[in-house]
């Protein structure tokens, strides 16, 4: 062996003398491989296939064929394209919305003639009227010379639960207090709202506390609230006293629509809270506390709706059943939806979600099918009214701005938006 290291040379085999094929056109290859790769036409073998070296094959002949010519080709447009992004408009056109998703529940009724026909319709027209009559809302007096008589309407409404499925129908009877007279049928209007940031620190204080949560719904809660002004009413459509045609009803009870109702229902409920050991909130008029010194209570009411927590579970118990005795009281269980909000209890933790409440704003809006984007607002869109193009509905876009405020109660992201339209 020689002192110097050997070298090892690598060589690469000859270069095939055999000229390569262009490839035939793409469907005609996709046709032979097709054939090739069936279980009826098995892979031929080249005849100069050797083993000797890998990298000398004869290419397999791909016969052409003529059964596939190939596609003209395509020459470029020569119109012009306005998108509407192009131009500015990024509202969806509701003149494409092929297929609207329509919720399966029962349709509202347009008329009473319309609910007095439905068995459905009607048991909950006389559910309502039974409710009348047992809280002696009204006695019927005859109609007078310079008496302003208001007029009223049934309201129908399908109850749904926090999934979406159907809960129950709701008549109401409504009186037009648009037609009542400031000074004469009532006086004070006012009634205090329950501000989100309340929901908030009471969720928040039940959760860390470990409380429990209930939920209370009271029956015809307008009903139950004093009147302090003689106000005069139709006899409720369908419903007329056959013996006392021509007579109208004079109102003992608070009815939904009238302007002093929400003022007169919560005046009742505070008065009984109070009496009972409740302290109405300085921050905020819907919050009540009762403390005994061990143990307490706290109670967020909104209008009808009632959240219930505390620190001990039979003191909670004792005060739900002494309010059933003075007011129509329905116990809905743990809290699982207030207000639109669905509440979502968990170990550790709590969750809140409008999913229900955006479904049914995105049905209102015919936005169903929209697509989702990842900012809450458009991007490039300057957020300034353009005086060229007023609304066409004041109304319904102010109904929509207040609906996207009211889900920053769960989605704090949409606070610019909702606040700069």
């Amino acid at each position: 062996m020689s002192g110097s290291p050997s070298k090892l040379q690598i060589t690469s085999p000859p270069t095939p003398t055999t000229p390569i094929p262009s490839p035939p056109p793409s469907h005609t290859l996709d046709k032979e491989f097709a054939r090739l790769f069936s279980s009826e036409h098995p892979l031929p073998v080249s005849p100069t296939h050797t083993t000797s070296s890998p990298l000398q094959m004869t290419p397999l002949a791909i016969p052409p064929s003529n059964e596939n010519p190939p596609p003209p080709q395509l020459q470029a447009s020569t119109h012009s394209m306005t998108t509407r992004s192009c131009v500015g408009i990024v509202k969806p056109n509701p003149k494409y919305a092929l297929s609207v998703i329509t919720p399966s529940t029962p349709p509202e009724p347009k008329s009473v003639k319309v609910a007095l026909r439905d068995p459905s319709w009607h048991a909950a027209m006389k559910d309502e009227m039974h409710a009348l009559h047992h809280n002696n809302t009204w006695t019927l007096v005859p109609r007078q010379p310079g008496m302003n008589v208001i007029s009223c309407r049934w309201i129908f409404k399908t109850k749904l639960h926090s999934d979406g499925s159907l809960d129950r129908l709701k008549a109401r009877l409504v009186a037009k207090g648009y037609n009542q007279r400031e000074g004469v049928d009532f006086l004070e209007t006012f009634s205090p709202v329950i501000r989100p940031a309340t929901i908030h620190t009471v969720l928040t204080l039940a959760t860390v506390k470990g409380w429990s949560l209930r939920q209370l719904d009271v029956k015809n809660a307008f009903l139950h609230g004093y009147l302090d002004t003689a106000v005069f009413m139709d006899q409720p459509p369908g419903f007329a006293d056959s013996t006392l045609p021509h007579h109208v009803c004079k109102l003992q009870r608070a009815l939904y629509g009238l302007k002093q109702a929400p003022r007169a229902w919560f005046d009742r409920f505070s008065t009984f809270l109070i009496d009972y050991g409740f302290l109405c909130s300085s921050a905020d008029s819907s919050l009540f506390v009762f403390n005994t010194g061990k143990h307490t209570l706290i109670l967020l009411v909104y209008v009808d709706d009632i959240i219930l927590t505390g620190s001990c579970s039979t003191l909670l118990t004792a005060f739900v059943s002494q309010l059933s005795t003075q007011f129509s009281i329905k116990d809905l269980g743990p809290l699982n939806y207030f207000l639109g909000v669905q509440v979502q209890r968990f170990s550790g933790g709590i969750f809140l979600s409008q999913s229900k409440y955006m479904s049914d704003l995105l049905h209102h809006t015919t936005m169903l099918d929209c697509k989702p984007v990842a900012t809450p607002m458009a991007s490039k869109q300057p957020c300034v009214a353009d005086p060229d193009s007023p609304y066409k509905d004041v109304t319904e876009d102010r109904q929509i701005v207040g609906t996207l405020q009211y889900l920053t109660l769960t989605r704090p992201d949409l606070s610019y938006a909702g606040h700069c339209h």
